[in-house]
């Protein structure tokens, strides 16, 4: 085992936080020494947070820049002394060759250099260690997953209960639901609960055709309505992900045969997720249910009738710390690995209607997997 480095500000830098399990917002280091060194870690960071880190950060010693002090002496910006003074702890080591993760700020580098040390770029650092993920970040994942599903229910609810006026506008309170109405109750709900959130969809009718529109305007009732939600949480970083499509009133027939096709396709696609499984398996078996029920796959032609229906996008992706990780469900996806965490998320999409995706996150257990949702799958939420 060589030297290895993960630099940069942990509550940035998904790597560096997930190996030492440790928010700090100013820069920080931590050095994994080869088998049989005592201590086997090094982290670096500010002196104000070491009392904090030794308590709580995953490190075998906890140090400062000041502990490491160059021949010319510390910088008084923080990050550029905390890169001089890992660099300098390393020479005092006798290091001359350190593997960097890849999310390395070139500062860090630069001084590693300057101190005579080889900095070696290794792409495959910490890379199966964050996709298979631990107890801790499972729980983590849990727990996310449930905050974001109580906003998923009340979000649907909240459409599925409003009250249609005389052309069909859905209405709450004397004025019209709109999808920005919808996404500000949801992060209302989550910031309550600790949560940030990224814009959610919430796309009514023709809108939802476009997999990626969040919606505008107000909704109406017998069209479908994508919500798709995926906070963070601000105490663990790690992330939620769930999307579900609700109707209010009466639901068209095209509607509920395209609902009927994604659930068979998503119990497929879980079906398939298992170690051993690639991502383009699980997309496969996708596939397979999509075009069964006579929908197509993958962007419509530039003469595709209005009529036309696809998927548009891949299964499913890795989650954790980011939002999207490896491995990715879709053609030549990478073989699954006990303790990936993914989203299992078909869809299907007709210009002239709108769509319906539904979404559920799912972890590779040695048995093959299991479901973190419990969310309903249909289309009434009343």
């Amino acid at each position: 085992m060589r030297t290895t480095l993960v630099a940069g500000i942990p509550t940035t830098n998904a790597a560096l936080y997930r190996r030492i399990r440790f928010l700090a917002g100013d820069p920080a280091a931590i050095i994994d020494w080869p088998e049989g060194r005592s201590p086997r870690s090094t982290l670096i960071i500010r002196a104000i947070e070491m009392e904090r880190a030794k308590q709580h950060a995953r490190a075998g010693e906890v140090r400062c820049p000041e502990d490491f002090p160059p021949s010319g002496g510390l910088s008084g910006d923080r990050e550029t002394s905390t890169a001089q003074g890992v660099a300098e702890c390393l020479r005092r080591a006798g290091t001359t060759q350190v593997r960097a993760h890849k999310s390395t700020p070139l500062i860090f580098t630069h001084h590693l250099r300057e101190a005579g040390i080889e900095v070696v770029y290794d792409p495959d650092l910490f890379s199966r260690e964050q996709r298979s993920k631990d107890e801790q970040e499972l729980a983590w994942l849990r727990e996310a997953q449930g905050v974001t599903e109580e906003a998923m229910r009340m979000a649907c609810e909240l459409v599925a209960r409003a009250t249609p006026d005389r052309v069909g506008t859905l209405m709450r309170d004397g004025a019209p639901l709109t999808s920005e109405r919808v996404r500000t109750e949801i992060d209302l709900f989550l910031l309550k609960r600790g949560y940030s959130n990224p814009t959610s969809i919430v796309a009514g009718g023709p809108q939802g055709a476009d997999c990626h529109d969040c919606g505008s305007g107000a909704l109406r009732t017998g069209e479908p309505v994508i919500i798709d939600i995926f906070p963070r949480s601000k105490q663990t970083l790690y992330n939620g992900d769930c999307t579900r499509t609700v109707v209010h009133g009466e639901i068209p027939d095209e509607v509920a045969r395209m609902h009927a096709a994604v659930v068979e396709a998503k119990a497929a696609a879980i079906a398939a997720t298992h170690p051993g499984a690639t991502g383009h398996t699980v997309h496969t078996a996708t596939t397979a249910v999509i075009t069964g029920h006579g929908y197509h796959m993958g962007l419509p032609p530039d003469d595709a009738p209005a009529t036309y229906t696809s998927m548009v996008h891949g299964t499913g992706h890795g989650i954790g710390l980011e939002g999207h990780e490896p491995p990715l469900l879709d053609t030549n996806g990478l073989p699954l690995v006990i303790g990936d965490v993914v989203t299992i998320e078909p869809g299907l999409y007709f210009k002239a209607i709108g769509g319906v995706r539904i979404e559920d996150m799912v972890v590779v257990t040695e048995g093959g997997n299991e479901n973190f949702d419990a969310l309903p799958e249909g289309l009434s939420w009343r």
